[in-house]
């Protein structure tokens, strides 16, 4: 049997039930990886970095296909200026390359922000570390693993407190 990915280890270590699945071939989107996985593209949760300052990060999980409102997100961290980190940055700071990416067994400690709307799932999939394969877990799982992780509405839907 393969290594588990970097991801499952992390969560076997939080004793975190998940489940891994890799997908057959490449994946060329959303909906292909929800459609394979067995879940819609709002299960797939997508793991976002961005840049605070010179070393200083935070993570978003957003859910499948919604946008993050850059203003909700510096609003909430009380911040002016955040800029999404660079390919090479993702894989330095995470230990994760980019499509792969997930909040658990991080290189870098950072906070890590949950938009509501991955909350209203049941289940979500998340980076495994590894391209092509995911992490399946209950979403209530995810966040009991994730600890004091702010679960906050910053998807971007065009509603007044949310417009950039």
């Amino acid at each position: 049997m393969p290594t588990p990915p970097p991801v499952s280890l992390a969560l076997t270590a939080l004793h975190i039930s998940h489940r891994v699945f890799t997908h057959p071939g490449s994946v060329s989107s959303l909906e292909q990886a929800a459609a394979e996985r067995g879940q819609t593209p709002e299960q797939v949760v997508r793991s976002l970095l961005f840049r605070l300052e010179e070393g200083r990060y935070v993570m978003v999980l957003a859910a499948g296909p919604a946008q993050i409102s850059w203003a909700a997100l510096r609003a909430h961290l009380g911040v002016s200026r955040l800029t999404t980190a660079d390919r090479d940055e993702v894989q330095a700071v995470t230990g994760y390359p980019i499509g792969a990416v997930g909040p658990f067994g991080l290189l870098t400690p950072m906070p890590v922000l949950v938009d509501v709307c991955v909350a209203e799932q049941t289940e979500v999939s998340i980076g495994s570390g590894l391209r092509g394969t995911t992490v399946i877990l209950a979403t209530a799982d995810l966040l009991a693993g994730l600890g004091d992780a702010a679960v906050v509405a910053l998807r971007k839907d065009g509603t007044p407190n949310q417009a950039d």
